[in-house]
Parts: C-alpha cells; structure tokens; sequence
C-alpha cells in the first residue's frame, strides 16, 4: 500500500472519530488516459479539507465544492463518473479524453477503517469488501482478488502490506536513506551489531536492532514488499546479510561499495549456496548512476533505483555501470 493511501486512512479514521463527516473517495475505473491510476483514494471533510489524490486537482475542486453545499450526505456509497463528454474531460483536467469512475462512501464506524489500516501497518495483506447499497464493510486476510473489482453491488480492494527497508550498518549515509525512505512511508529498520553506532542514532520512527544481519533477515521473513541495503563497507556484516537477502523474495538488494569492490563480493557470495541468478539480483555498485558524491546524494540514488525496480521501470544506467560500460563513480559515490 502507497504512502499516499495510507495518509488517506489515517485522515479519514481522525476526522470521522472527531464527528466530522467525512467521505472516502476511490477511483475504480478509467478509461483512456487518467491523472490517477485505479485504487488511487482521496478523503474530504465536510469543510473541504482534503488528504490523497484522485485527479490533477480539479475533480477534487467539484467534489470538495459539492460537499460544502451538502451535496452527498446520503448514507449509500455512490458512483461518479467524470468526463464522458471532451467538454467535461477538458473541465476537469483528464488529459486525451480521458473518463474517471470513482465511488464516495461515507465513513463510519462500519467502515473499518482502523483495523483496515492497523493490520496494514503490521505487513498484513488484507481483501476489504464494500456493499454498496447498505455500506457494509466485511475484511479478510489475503488477496481475494488480484487488485480492485467493482461490480452494481460490491466494490472490492486489496490493501497492504506495507513496504519495508532494512538498512544493515548505521553510517552517515544510512542516516539520509533512513530519512528518505521514512518520507516515502517505508517501514524503516536499521542493523548493526558494532555497539557504538546506534548510540547516537536519532532519526524518528526508524526501529533498531543489534541482532547479527542474517539473524534479523530471518526473523523478519523478508517478502516482495522487502528491501535490503547494506552499508557497512565490512564484507563480514555486509556479505552476512546478502546471503540471506538474495535468497529471499525481496524486491530490492543491494550493497555499496566501488564496482571492483563488488565484483570481489560477487566472487565471495559464489562460494556458498547461492545460484547465479541469485547472485544476479544483487544491486552493486548501489543506486542510479546521478554522479552522487555527498551522503544525501548517494541516498538519493538509492531511493531513485529501489524506486524504479518497485515500479517495474528499467535502471539502464545503473546496470551499465556495473557490466563497465560505464566509467564507476568516484570512490565514496555508491561506494
């Protein structure tokens, strides 16, 4: 689940528990080019305050004008379609023609949003099954359908799990990753067993371990929605941990360090029971190729390729960096 629709369940379980009333917003369907893909959600308050996204912006200027006039209070959910016609696609900012199909649900109670959002946030996967008619909510672990199905009675998503990031070694670059990856709603674990550097650590919301890296990879069961960098430059926490890691169904693995460095490592992770495929997987040097030499920008090139890899988008450069055609950054960038 995006950090954006997570935002959007915390606002809407805050405003509906203080007596505000508070519509949830889901886009269903889209036909031809959409600002927003389907899932994407949005919640308004009676006053107009928004959280979330379902267009440029001017879908939610009509809907948060409607609801100040009181405009869709009924209990029902109800289904809204927006530019059928090349007038109204233009009126409301969808590029190309483009139509929208969102449905509006009042948030109650029975909405369920709470524990919706609390076994999100404790990586579980959940199947949330609206009646459109009577605002029944019904929750169940797993995936029931592959993403949303909406039908004249049910609409039906799944939600979660949240994504994760475990950071092996606390060193000032993994300090700026930390930050980074909290701002894109990563759930942050950082790991290093060297006593002295995680006394000072202070980055709010970021959970510490001094665990072994391989025993903290086994006990978190890394899944697809797991990401692993290491930090250290010491190959013997380092390599610890992408032992377990590209054995693991995690999306993202990779470890710093120069090209010549990694191909030593490379060698080293060949000597134990790992194939080459998974060998293959191993992201080193780490990040995108952006010429990054200060911590906050080799953070940035990390989060940009672990950001590329989960939205399915090729990272030409960095492979050809780390095949040699291109020329290796400077020692200390994705090092």
């Amino acid at each position: 689940m995006d950090s954006v629709n997570l935002e959007v369940l915390k606002a809407a379980i805050e405003w509906s528990e203080s007596d505000r009333y508070t519509l949830l917003a889901t886009v269903v369907r889209t036909w031809g080019s959409a600002p927003r893909p389907v899932g994407s959600m949005m919640v308004i308050r009676d006053d107009g305050h928004v959280r979330g996204s379902i267009s440029g912006g001017c879908i939610e200027d009509d809907l948060i004008w409607k609801i100040r006039e009181g405009h869709y209070r009924e209990t029902a959910a109800k289904k809204l379609t927006y530019g059928i016609s090349a007038e109204e696609a233009h009126r409301f900012g969808l590029p190309c023609g483009g139509t929208m199909e969102i449905v509006l649900e009042h948030v109650t109670p029975a909405s369920r949003l709470r524990p919706l959002l609390d076994a999100v946030l404790s990586q579980g996967l959940v199947t949330r099954e609206l009646d459109l008619e009577s605002g029944t909510v019904t929750l169940n672990h797993g995936a029931r359908v592959a993403s949303l199905v909406v039908n004249d009675r049910h609409l039906v998503t799944v939600h979660g799990p949240r994504y994760r990031l475990i950071i092996v070694g606390a060193a000032q670059v993994s300090r700026y990753v930390a930050e980074m990856a909290r701002s894109l709603d990563y759930e942050v674990v950082v790991c290093d067993p060297r006593e002295e550097y995680l006394d000072e650590w202070d980055v709010e919301g970021v959970q510490l371990s001094r665990e072994m890296p391989d025993d903290l990879l086994l006990r978190l069961q890394l899944d697809a929605h797991s990401a692993v960098v290491t930090l250290t430059h010491d190959p013997k926490l380092d390599d610890m941990a992408l032992l377990e890691a590209l054995k693991s169904p995690a999306f993202y693995v990779g470890a710093i360090g120069s090209r010549a460095n990694n191909d030593k490592r490379r060698e080293r992770l060949a000597l134990f029971d790992l194939t080459d495929e998974e060998i293959g997987r191993l992201h080193g040097p780490i990040g995108m190729h952006i010429g990054a030499r200060t911590p906050p920008e080799i953070a940035i090139a990390i989060l940009a390729e672990m950001t590329a890899i989960r939205n399915g988008v090729p990272v030409l450069q960095s492979q050809a960096m780390r095949a040699g055609v291109l020329t290796a950054a400077p020692a200390g960038c994705m090092a």
